[in-house]
This record gives structure tokens, sequence and C-alpha cells, in this order.
């Protein structure tokens, strides 16, 4: 699992997880109307958010630092 925090933690990890946060949330937007809107716009701004100020939500899960830069520094 190290492996996948490393490339989360990398540059096209940051720009799948920008790209991801804004297809759910245009999803919720424009697709689907309700809760189920509202909840996509919510669950797209965590992915946004992580990849615009680089830190990786599951890197504590498998005993890595939460940002991105002592991720890549840790290599």
């Amino acid at each position: 699992m190290k492996a996948f925090v490393q490339l989360m933690a990398s540059s096209f990890g940051r720009v799948l997880r920008i790209v991801a946060g804004v297809a759910l949330i245009a999803g919720g937007l424009l697709g689907v109307s309700g809760t189920g809107g509202l909840v996509m716009i919510v669950v797209g701004l965590v992915p946004l958010l992580a990849g615009l100020l680089d830190f990786c939500v599951f890197a504590p899960l498998f005993g890595q630092p939460f940002s991105g830069e002592r991720i890549r520094a840790a290599k």
C-alpha cells in the first residue's frame, strides 16, 4: 500500500484527485438532482481539496505522513 500512497502524493496523483473531485462536483451540479447531487458535491470536495492542498487522506491509515510533500521526501 506504500506504493499507492506514493502514487497519490506524486504530481500525477494530485492531478488525478483534482480531476476526480471536479468530475464528482460537476456530476452533482449537472446530472444528479436532490440529495444525491448534494452528496456528490460534498464528496467531490474531498479529493479536489486534497489535490489542491497537497495532502493524502489515506496516508495515515498506512503509517505515512498526511502531507504530500513529506511523503515524497520520505521516498
